[in-house]
């Protein structure tokens, strides 16, 4: 089960309609993913209320900018804060 429903991110995102559930589902999936492969485990169902903030925080930043965004002349590939929610949770090696 995906970290976020589609319905989830279309209310994050004030959609009042289903046009774009497909392109929703595909940013929650690709966030998703991310997101996994950041902590290095996939994510437990249901998601840490961290994970799932990282992910709809994800989704909807790459369905608003759909490319590389700026802040201040520097791309911006993943929104502030979202590695900080993801931290706690890696997996690491040693």
């Amino acid at each position: 089960m995906p970290a976020l429903s589609v319905e989830e991110l279309r209310a994050q995102l004030n959609l009042e309609h289903d046009l774009d559930d497909d392109l929703l589902a595909q940013k929650i999936a690709a966030a998703s993913a991310y997101c996994a492969s950041y902590i290095g485990a996939p994510i437990a169902d249901p998601a840490p209320a961290a994970i799932k903030q990282a992910v709809i925080m994800l989704a909807a930043f790459w369905y608003d900018i759909r490319s590389a965004g700026t802040t201040g002349g520097n791309p911006v590939m993943v929104p502030m804060g979202c590695h900080d929610l993801l931290q706690a949770h890696r997996a690491w090696a040693v």
